[in-house]
């Protein structure tokens, strides 16, 4: 609790269109408060549904301490577990993908149905009562081929996120395609240096030369705001409104997700070297052949961002591993009748971004590298081009603000006063009490202690003269 109040002051004091301080990039507690507050909370983007083609198929990830395991169950629903046996807690699944008609421990050999409850458990004994031992489920929800989960006790309501993402999603048919390639890294940084890399393009002419030749850089595209302010953009959503896709500029009121169609540099129509499509055969059959749709362009905090053109769509996923260090998952999903040799290469289709996830996995590992040292102070955002940067580092400022507030008046810290009496009781009789106060000085500046009050702490143990008339304000305590 003293580390939430230290990270609410300097989330308060922070300068508006300024970084955040160095401590919320390296710091251990403060990365445990983004687990336990954010990631174990919020709604977070899991895998596809397309990913599940059949009955017993399962995918499993991992998010901070909980190992996930997603199934298609039996009557064709997914359902989300964690990955733990109810036993000795052996992990169920290990690996990444599978198809089971009934998930065994390999422990021990429990088995369970693919609805979660336990179906056989060797020579547990006549009073064993299999029903108390099912699987622990995790909230699991579905929209337009996403699967998201929540591993909160109780999950905030999806609705809002649904029916915000459902229109965009819904004409690209995700739920029918396949993932034709993925491709797994770890980014030597921060999780919100991978986001707020991705959220400015001011270093993408110089840093991704193979992205450059077909994604703008304009800040207008890039960005959250000012883009129905573009001429070029707007007549985009026009020429994309007539093919009946929603295509406008949408930010969810909280600053969560956003989902716009943003056209690519000239005549380009796809993530390759030469802008030409990368399938021959579109990803969907609800979109025109040969219409130049552009990128569907959407992130939802704090896991996913999101292109999506006419012949394949590219997913990203981050998951925290440590202060610095983040993993970066993505994914390339065609239709699921394209054949590759045929319809595509899996080269060209996947070149731009691999590049582009290897320039950027080499540009977060030396901004931690520069952030970790003791004198890095945050310089302000550009305002042209790093609007976005700054609409993350709200969001979370914002996000994080309210939830340890919630928690700190749900348990409030003792009064120094308190915190001061408490410590006067715990010495022996017979204690040194100026040597014992200037040793508990010296510790609060040793761990930089965060009580909310630290000034007016140290002041009264400082004022220990033992003379016995320092007593009396805390007589009463």
């Amino acid at each position: 609790m003293t580390t939430a109040m230290n990270v609410l002051r300097r989330l308060r004091t922070r300068a508006q269109a300024t970084g955040l301080t160095r401590e919320f990039y390296t710091d251990e507690d403060i990365f445990d408060l983004d687990l336990n507050f954010i990631f174990y909370r919020e709604w977070l983007f899991a895998a596809h549904t397309a990913e599940l083609p059949r009955k017993g198929s399962y995918v499993t990830l991992q998010i901070g301490a909980y190992p996930i395991v997603l199934v298609r169950a039996a009557d064709g629903s997914i359902r989300a577990f964690i990955n733990s046996c109810r036993h000795r807690g052996y992990r169920l699944c290990p690996e990444p993908q599978g198809t089971a008609s009934k998930l065994v421990c390999p422990y021990h050999q429990w088995t369970y149905n693919l609805d979660g409850r336990l179906f056989a458990a060797r020579q547990m004994g006549s009073g064993f009562d299999r029903s108390l031992y099912g699987l622990k489920r995790v909230h699991c929800e579905t929209v337009a081929g996403y699967i998201f989960v929540c591993l909160a006790s109780e999950a905030p309501d999806f609705t809002p996120t649904y029916n915000q993402l459902e229109p965009y999603l819904a004409p690209h048919r995700i739920a029918d395609a396949r993932v034709a390639f993925e491709s797994t890294i770890i980014e030597e940084g921060n999780w919100k240096l991978v986001w707020e890399n991705n959220r400015e393009c001011y270093h993408c002419s110089a840093n991704h030369p193979e992205l450059a030749k077909v994604y703008p850089d304009t800040p207008t595209i890039t960005s959250v705001s000012g883009a129905a302010g573009d001429p070029k953009v707007v007549e985009h959503w026009h020429q994309c409104e007539s093919l009946g896709l929603p295509s406008r500029f949408h930010l969810s009121d909280d600053g969560q997700l956003r989902a716009a169609r943003m056209p690519l540099l000239g005549p380009a129509v796809s993530y390759t070297a030469s802008g030409q499509s990368a399938v021959k055969r579109p990803l969907s059959d609800d979109i025109p052949r040969g219409a130049n749709i552009g990128a569907l362009l959407i992130f939802h905090y704090p896991t996913t961002w999101n292109h999506l053109l006419g012949d394949h769509a590219i997913s990203f996923r981050v998951l925290p591993l440590g202060p610095t260090r983040t993993q970066l998952t993505t994914k390339w999903l065609v239709h699921r009748d394209a054949v590759e040799g045929v319809d595509y290469e899996v080269e060209e289709l996947t070149r731009v971004w691999l590049s582009t996830n290897e320039q950027d996995r080499r540009i977060v590992h030396e901004n931690q590298i520069g952030m970790n040292t003791p004198t890095y102070e945050p310089g302000p955002f550009s305002h042209t081009e790093e609007s976005g940067v700054g609409q993350f580092v709200d969001w979370y400022s914002r996000l994080l603000d309210r939830r340890l507030s919630t928690a700190a008046a749900a348990c409030p810290l003792p009064s120094p006063e308190k915190v001061f009496a408490d410590w006067l009781r715990s010495l022996p009789r017979d204690a040194d009490l100026c040597a014992a106060a200037q040793e508990q000085v010296a510790l609060i500046d040793r761990r930089a202690s965060h009580h909310p009050d630290v000034q007016f702490l140290r002041t009264l143990l400082a004022a220990v003269t033992g003379d016995g008339t320092w007593r009396k304000p805390f007589a009463n305590l």
